[in-house]
């Protein structure tokens, strides 16, 4: 009877496990196509803030949630993928209905939509899912997504970067790179952690800031 009631339960958590994954893919299908509907049928018909806020971070956080929130390395690859697949299906329906055919989200434009959403929410919540790690992985983790963020923040906010946006700063770029700081913080569990993928994300956007400012005025030796 004590063996049968052993095998009982383990199937019981097997059945729940399988069943927490099969929620979890319907729910990163059905949150990628609200939020690539969403952001597709408001495009350019709200405030110019809460656009700049929703496209692109919007779909990252989307990302971010689906990867940190799967039961395995594998799941994560297979939910974000889910996610971002939907979104470009919902975008691409929304832009229907809206009489047009402009496929862009986050950022991006007809021709590099598809590649560049797909990698990146992909990579995004691969990264998420690492943070779960306990060890300096999950920290490198949170710095890397925290160094996207802020990368994006510097680039659409500072005049003559590739994206950049002049109606972007002060005010959408502040919310934007105080979210992010707090997204770092939150990924980790312990103070220790969170600080050292803080500093790993602030010096590293730092760099990048230096790399992109720094050749076009001569501090770093471009040879042509």
């Amino acid at each position: 009877m004590e063996e049968t009631a052993l095998d009982y339960a383990d199937f019981a958590e097997y059945d729940r496990r399988q069943r927490g994954i099969e929620r979890h893919m319907l729910a990163a299908f059905l949150g990628g196509l609200a939020v690539g509907l969403v952001g597709m049928l408001t495009a350019g018909r709200g405030p110019l803030w809460l656009g700049q806020l929703y496209d692109p971070y919007m779909y990252l956080v989307l990302a971010l949630l689906v990867g940190a929130s799967a039961a395995g390395f594998g799941w994560a690859l297979l939910g974000t993928s889910l996610a971002a697949l939907s979104t470009i299906v919902a975008a691409m329906g929304g832009s229907a209905l809206r009489g047009g055919s402009d496929l862009g989200v986050i950022g991006g434009d007809a021709a590099g939509t598809l590649n560049w959403t797909l990698a990146l929410l992909v990579g995004l919540g691969l990264l998420a899912y690492v943070t779960r790690r306990r060890d300096g992985w999950g920290d490198v983790a949170a710095g890397a997504i925290g160094t996207l963020l802020l990368a994006d923040v510097i680039d659409r906010a500072t005049p003559g970067f590739i994206d950049s946006e002049p109606a972007f700063w002060p005010g959408p770029a502040l919310v934007a790179g105080v979210l992010s700081a707090a997204l770092v913080l939150a990924l980790r569990r312990s103070w220790g952690s969170r600080l050292r993928a803080l500093a790993m994300a602030a010096v590293l956007a730092a760099a990048f800031t230096f790399a992109v400012t720094g050749a076009p005025v001569g501090w770093i030796p471009v040879t042509v």
